[in-house]
């Protein structure tokens, strides 16, 4: 039985008042879905019940339809949910994968291409789930990072059957999210696209808010109980293979700066790239008066009640804390030299409904259909409207004519929000692409920019002197707090730990510093048994979920190990030529995106503009290029020392 004929709800249990409300708040494209699978039939799919496609991001939950239609819809679904969890079975099981796509696209309104079906399939879990295999003989890994990827990773060894130690340098599991806990920080992503398929979760919220997600990964962590396998408070700073043994040894220094050895025959890095911030150069920060604070070094007695604050930035976590505290300062001043678009956001801070919560968790097919449009809306949907036309005439403004018609969009909603502070446009409408950089959701902040106390400052900040800050056009203006809200070195992948493989080959060197590569974001050649999970071009530029991406990741590196354990190897890695081809493939699908548009810098590429830190792929490609180890990809080897096992010294 797949998880979405299950039934987790006892029928002497069912709060039929709550599910009732549920379906009365539902998403009528969800519940449409749902319905042809209930009922096994099709007319849910046609006129008059066919849903209009939705605007922007919004959810489309009426999808457009007289409400006589609606009240139709919420009634048959009301009837036919109640059948089923009263015991009668789905009429449609399993579609098969061409109807899933097809049904998607009547529940989007618009195109789904065919192949897609596979990764819905996937997603709701219509199929049994591969079991990965134990592995034969005692086996170690050290996970380095006890974040998203370290935590996915560890509970794949755990299936498998492999040792495993997580090595953090914090004080629990979190990553990102226990870092990160300034004012307004939340994810941009939608919640159950951001939750491991393996646990579903019970959000309150559209999009969470950061002590959520942290207390469901921390949850996650202590039901896998993986506190027993971690260190925590513990810096690696450097990973070594040691070819005659062979394995990884693995350095570390604890709280009090002890270092200590572990060996492992597994080694995955798990630190992701938002991992070491970005810390401005900027003449006479040390001199500053008051405090200065990265948004992810947030501290917890910072009050900044009536204070002036100066935030350094307007990127993601700008656009997050500056609505959130522009109420309580006195005076806010926003040095911003560069220009960002974001997208119209319905969907900020709003719950969910608790009828809604509860249908969720008595009918996981409504939750599964409901996070397969979120999974279309917010990651490929638009990934075909961002390749480079050659023939365009305005490449300044566009790529292409779609581009253009989100420009037109994006700039009628900038003017709306603005209001009667029009004067700001050119401070912050972008003259660059759409897209080109990575695209913002608005918290609220065109609002926040037209607030009496805000000051907008459309330069860098070039210079401190006690209290006063300086603009690079010389505006000055006095601060108690700054803020630098400047983001993470993200070309530098492992940039925090020096990584020497086979032959003395440095990691860092091997990357030439920060033009890192992977093979399927994960293997480097001259580094055996070793995985990086969200590491180069793994990351979404077109939206989507990093966890999907890091479950493919962790999939594909089972797969390896599992080739490992059949052919009775001591180790793998990716073939080089391989490597260099697959590198060369991502390069070329980047030329022909937005993100390598002329004139345009952004954090998605290094100091050569090669992208490094996202993937040119769709989402449903990528799933499909790790559902297998191939062999001839990769190198396995034996055991240098052939039956003898030397002890490490």
């Amino acid at each position: 039985m797949s998880d979405i004929e299950q039934r987790p709800v006892e029928r002497a249990d069912i709060d039929w008042d709550r599910l009732r409300s549920g379906v009365e708040q539902a998403n009528i494209p969800t519940l449409l879905m749902c319905l042809v699978q209930m009922t096994g039939e099709r007319k849910w799919l046609d006129a008059p019940y066919t849903p209009h496609r939705g605007r922007g991001l919004d959810d489309n939950d009426t999808a457009g339809l007289e409400p006589s239609i609606q009240h139709e819809i919420r009634d048959a679904a009301f009837e036919a949910i109640a059948q089923w969890l009263k015991g009668r079975p789905l009429r449609l099981p399993r579609p098969d994968n061409a109807e899933l796509a097809e049904m998607l696209a009547v529940a989007m309104g618009e195109a789904v291409p065919a192949e897609y079906g596979d990764i819905i399939a996937a997603g709701m879990q219509l199929d049994p789930a591969h079991a990965p295999a134990k592995v034969k003989r005692k086996r170690e890994a050290v996970i380095i990072g006890g974040g998203i990827s370290g935590i996915c990773a560890a509970i794949q060894m755990q299936k498998m059957g492999v040792d495993f130690r997580i090595l953090e340098k914090n004080e629990e599991f979190g990553g990102t999210w226990w870092e990160n806990r300034y004012p307004g920080c939340g994810v941009d992503t939608p919640n159950l696209t951001y939750t491991f398929s393996f646990r579903p979760n019970d959000w309150s919220k559209y999009f969470p808010l950061r002590d959520e997600i942290k207390d469901y990964l921390l949850d996650t962590a202590g039901e896998y109980g993986l506190h027993d396998h971690t260190d925590f408070g513990t810096t690696v700073r450097k990973a070594e293979w040691l070819a005659d043994e062979p394995k990884w040894k693995v350095t570390v220094a604890d709280r009090d700066g002890n270092e200590h050895i572990h060996r492992a025959d597994i080694l995955f890095s798990a630190v992701g790239i938002l991992n070491t911030p970005n810390m401005p150069e900027i003449p006479g920060l040390e001199t500053f008066a008051g405090r200065v604070v990265h948004t992810c070094q947030w501290p917890a007695d910072l009050d900044l009640a009536g204070k002036r604050v100066a935030v350094i930035g307007n990127g993601a976590s700008a656009m997050q804390v500056v609505p959130a505290i522009a109420d309580t300062v006195s005076e806010l001043t926003i040095f911003a030299r560069s220009k960002q678009w974001a997208a119209p956001f319905p969907q900020f801070r709003k719950e969910v409904p608790d009828g809604v919560r509860y249908l969720m968790q008595a009918v996981p097919l409504y939750r599964a259909w409901f996070e397969q449009r979120l999974s279309w809306t917010f990651n490929d949907r638009v990934l075909g409207t961002l390749h480079r036309d050659p023939d365009w005439p305005e490449p300044d403004r566009a790529v292409n004519a779609i581009n253009d018609g989100h420009r037109e969009h994006f700039t009628h909603y900038v003017r709306e929000q603005l209001d009667d502070r029009q004067d700001l446009l050119p401070h912050v409408l972008p003259t660059y692409p759409p897209f080109a950089k990575r695209m913002l959701l608005d918290n609220g902040w065109y609002r926040t920019l037209r607030k009496p106390n805000v000051t907008l400052v459309p330069d860098r900040l070039a210079n401190v002197d006690g209290n006063t800050l300086a603009s690079g056009s010389g505006d000055a203006v006095e601060a108690d707090v700054i803020i630098l809200a400047t983001g993470y070195q993200t070309t530098q992948v492992l940039g925090s730990y020096d990584v020497i493989g086979r032959d003395g080959r440095v990691l860092r060197d091997f990357w030439d510093n920060d033009d890192a590569a992977a093979y399927l974001g994960t293997l480097v050649p001259g580094f055996p048994n070793f995985f990086v999970l969200l590491g180069p071009n793994v990351g979404s530029g077109h939206g989507g979920s990093m966890i999907r991406n890091i479950e493919n990741q962790v999939h594909y590196s089972g797969r390896i190990i599992e080739k490992l354990v059949e052919r009775s190897a001591e180790t793998v890695e990716v073939r080089e030529p391989v490597y260099e081809e697959y590198r060369g493939k991502i390069d070329a699908a980047h030329e022909r995106l937005v993100w390598t548009h002329p004139g345009t810098g952004n954090w998605y590429r290094n100091s050569r503009g090669r992208v490094i830190a996202i993937t040119p792929w769709r989402n449903d490609a990528f799933w499909r290029m790790t559902r297998e180890a191939d062999p001839q990809h990769l190198t396995f080897g034996c055991d240098p020392r052939g039956t003898e096992r030397k002890k490490p010294a």
